[in-house]
């Protein structure tokens, strides 16, 4: 049964990882699917870090659709109420985010170290907190996402491995070798947005 709900979770995160590809807000119908899949996945399999990225990845699929659709920004004022365009992240916005990274890092592996039995406490605890900023990226729609997520994706791919997650761990790996890929046609979205303004 668990191996079922595995390939489950992979085909419904290539669906996904299309999406984000295309640039398309259905990604954000998908971020709901796909954690609660995973939800079940990462329990049983005592990643509890995972386990809880992916609480958070089911809320800010909510918060993704509002600011692609509307440009809802974080205080919870909507912009012009045009659809965001991918841009650039900015340098204080970049450094505020790696901080968060660090922060969350160093909490998620302190609870996982003493609250939990996990083996894996250094290695999940630094993809979840990956995991955190590079969805807020995603749903700020900054290119350099792309790098975050190549980053996190092998990472991911390694533990998965470790961690007998097979299926997970190829789903993984695609991921990262679409990272790529994703980066340039993003690019290019850029490059189309600018010239039709």
């Amino acid at each position: 049964m668990e191996l079922y709900i595995e390939v489950l979770g992979t085909v419904v995160g290539l669906i996904y990882l299309w999406q984000e590809y295309n640039a398309s807000i259905y990604l954000w119908i998908t971020s709901i699917i796909m954690p609660a899949i995973y939800l079940y996945i990462y329990y049983n399999a005592g990643l509890y870090a995972d386990f809880g990225i992916n609480v958070y990845y089911l809320i800010i699929a909510l918060y993704g659709w509002l600011a692609w659709r509307y440009n809802f920004t974080i205080r919870g004022k909507a912009g012009n109420n045009k659809e965001l365009t991918i841009s650039h992240i900015k340098g204080h916005t970049a450094i505020k985010l790696t901080m968060i990274f660090l922060v969350s890092w160093g909490i998620i592996w302190f609870i996982l170290k003493l609250f939990t039995n996990s083996n894996v406490p250094i290695s999940d605890s630094f993809t979840t907190a990956l995991g955190i900023v590079g969805m807020y990226m995603l749903a700020r729609k900054y290119i350099e996402q792309w790098w975050v997520w190549l980053i996190a994706d092998l990472a991911c791919s390694i533990l998965y491995v470790y961690k007998e997650l097979y299926f997970t761990a190829v789903l993984y790996f695609i991921y990262a070798i679409i990272t790529i890929f994703g980066y340039r046609k993003w690019k290019q979205l850029m490059t189309n947005y600018a010239n039709d303004i």
